[in-house]
């Protein structure tokens, strides 16, 4: 097993899903559902999140090139959802998750996708998986990947303390405070996939 390479991707790719970021995001979402449906959401989530990187690390170029869509307008397209995500949060009128659909829908956006599997998370791992040699490389990608998820999965799960300590009116400040940032976050993926196009036709030119 080439632990360096377990290492590169563990890490990279921790780095990129950021879990401690991933909190204040999750608990704005979720704090008001029951620990149970709050523990659901944060499993289903990094399912999804799971199921995505693994799809486009397994068939991610092939798909975009049949789509004939390019890694920077997944960027922007993660960038635009998180912008109405953001406002949602900032305005106070997101949807009460109260029901057991409403909770899903939260689990799979945005937390699961574009938040865990964004278009970071997605980019760097097509990469780690064309540069792999052999089965062997792939089972230690895919070993990193599961460690990642399985740490963002322990971080959401024992997050509800939090919710205990904030309290309400706790809550209701986190969610403007992560509001704020998943707007800063949207707007730097806009602006990079439009700083990737505007490299990519100038070369082209």
């Amino acid at each position: 097993m080439d632990l360096k390479l377990f290492g590169e991707v563990f890490v990279t790719l921790l780095v990129i899903v950021d879990p401690p970021g991933m909190v204040p995001v999750f608990l704005a979402l979720t704090g008001t559902l029951p620990t149970r449906e709050r523990t659901r959401a944060g499993t289903q989530a990094v399912l999804l999140a799971l199921g995505v990187i693994v799809v486009f690390a397994v068939a991610g170029q092939t798909l975009l090139d049949y789509l004939h869509v390019q890694l920077p307008a997944l960027q922007g397209a993660g960038g635009l959802l998180l912008v109405l995500v953001a406002l949602q949060l900032l305005t106070g009128k997101t949807d009460e998750p109260s029901e057991q659909g409403g909770t899903t829908n939260v689990a799979l956006v945005p937390i699961g996708t574009p938040l865990l599997a964004g278009p970071g998370a997605i980019v760097a791992t097509m990469l780690f998986v064309q540069r792999a040699d052999g089965a062997t490389d792939y089972t230690v990608i895919g070993l990193a990947i599961l460690g990642v998820m399985a740490t963002v999965w322990l971080v959401l799960r024992f997050s509800g303390g939090l919710v205990k300590l904030l309290r309400p009116a706790g809550i209701e400040v986190l969610t403007r405070i992560a509001g704020l940032l998943l707007a800063a976050i949207a707007v730097q993926l806009i602006a990079d996939a439009v700083a990737a196009f505007v490299e990519l036709y100038a070369a082209a030119g």
